[in-house]
């Protein structure tokens, strides 16, 4: 089989086309991680999406929907840098020869998803505690001015090892991710390009209206794939003191039954949902800009 060309594109590209989306889609993100973490606030009580943009909104006003976007933009930075960067080095290697098989291609997104998980655990323990301080009691929150200032005191007071509190859930949430998430928008971009849309036998072309197709029902499969490693992220990584992912998972289904892993899930899909639209949108316009202004490499 002869060998095909591959396009080469910057390993940060990726990064900068995730950063665009956070950037869009940061509201529902913390609304996200604040409706993962309020069970300590607001006990057996279980808001919905929609209550907790207006108690955010009402209390600190409508500013207040970005904050932590200066540790959201750190994190896409790194851990998504890294995993969109690193997957699609890989998926060019294993395509030199042709084109790479389905189950290849999961296993180079999930092991790009635990390096990008490895690289940004610091930026998402920044996120996370940023998002949700404004649901814990005055004597409990962090107050980090900002990203750059809130890992300065959390290694100042937490040590080396406080940067990577809850690494091992981080890691198997970001595997996860990037496997349901990047895996199957490949899958499903092939797949709509190979075989007409049923019903109407429609034929899409790689265009923008496949990608968002191919994101749309990615974003699908990773939250529901996500959510309950997300949950425990979330709620390791906004604990005080020592606690293990077994302690917050006992605990939790004590207090909440099964349903808490899959709290936040609404929100969670309104936001994967336009970020992976506006991600693989971005990232795609990306490339092919990179294509245009720089044919040769």
């Amino acid at each position: 089989m002869p060998k095909t060309k591959q396009a080469s594109y910057p390993f940060w590209l990726g990064g900068v086309g995730a950063t665009m989306a956070a950037c869009c889609t940061h509201p529902l993100d913390l609304t996200k991680v604040r409706m993962q973490t309020i069970h300590s606030a607001s006990g057996p009580v279980h808001p919905s999406t929609l209550s907790v943009i207006r108690m955010t909104i009402r209390e600190s006003g409508f500013k207040s929907l970005y904050t932590g976007l200066s540790a959201s933009v750190l994190r896409q930075m790194t851990y998504s840098l890294v995993r969109l960067g690193t997957y699609e080095k890989m998926k060019a290697s294993l395509s030199r020869d042709g084109p790479a098989s389905g189950s290849q291609l999961l296993l180079a997104a999930m092991l790009a998803g635990a390096l990008g998980g490895l690289a940004g655990n610091p930026a998402d323990i920044l996120l996370v505690r940023m998002t949700s301080d404004s649901v814990r009691p005055p004597e409990q929150r962090y107050n980090y001015r900002n990203a750059l200032s809130g890992l300065l005191t959390l290694a100042k007071e937490e040590g080396v090892q406080g940067l990577f509190r809850g690494l091992g859930t981080n890691m198997i949430r970001a595997i996860l991710m990037n496997g349901s998430q990047v895996g199957s928008y490949d899958m499903f971009k092939t797949l709509l390009l190979r075989n007409r849309i049923p019903l109407v036998g429609y034929q899409l072309e790689d265009g923008l209206l496949l990608h968002c197709i191919s994101s749309i029902l990615a974003g699908t499969v990773a939250t529901t794939v996500c959510a309950p490693a997300d949950v425990l992220r979330s709620r390791l990584m906004s604990a005080h003191g020592k606690t293990s992912p077994m302690q917050v998972l006992a605990t939790s289904l004590r207090e909440e039954g099964p349903r808490f892993l899959f709290k936040g899930w609404t929100p969670a899909f309104i936001r994967l949902g336009p970020n992976t639209v506006l991600m693989f949108v971005f990232f795609e316009q990306l490339k092919k800009g990179w294509r245009t202004f720089f044919p040769a490499t």
